[in-house]
């Protein structure tokens, strides 16, 4: 049997940060999902449920072009905190019967995924950030 290396590729762009793709794959699925919602939704959860979920992948994005590791790591505070956002606004769509259990259940298991991959994002930044401090 041929062992292969798996190192991970340079990150060159945020396009190359599995959870920026990640994001963008859950922007497509609420898109798609909130398309069913009822019309009179258009301007309430629909918009709510896009908007914070595009955040999500924009703000990592944004957070990657800025000059200074504590920019990136504020920004992707803030795509948390639209992740956390989208989370509840699914609960709330699954109460409202919008949602089925089942889908609901599954795009909170996504959301959860990635605030897992964000926080080890933001740990290595931080760790990164405090390695350069103390070679000063």
């Amino acid at each position: 049997m041929v062992r292969t290396s798996h190192a991970a590729a340079p990150i060159r762009s945020y396009r190359d940060l599995n959870v920026w793709k990640r994001g963008i794959s859950l922007v497509l699925r609420c898109y798609r999902m909130t398309s069913v919602f009822p019309d009179d939704e258009r301007y309430g959860l629909t918009s709510q449920i896009r908007r914070a979920a595009v955040g999500l992948p924009a703000n990592i994005a944004e957070g990657h072009g800025r000059a200074y590791t504590g920019d990136y790591i504020r920004f992707l505070g803030i795509a948390t905190g639209s992740l956390m956002e989208l989370e509840t606004l699914i609960i709330i769509a699954h109460r409202l019967g919008m949602l089925s259990r089942t889908d609901a259940a599954s795009i909170l298991d996504q959301t959860e995924e990635l605030a897992r991959m964000l926080a080890g994002l933001r740990r290595k930044l931080r760790a990164r950030s405090s390695k350069k401090h103390v070679g000063s």
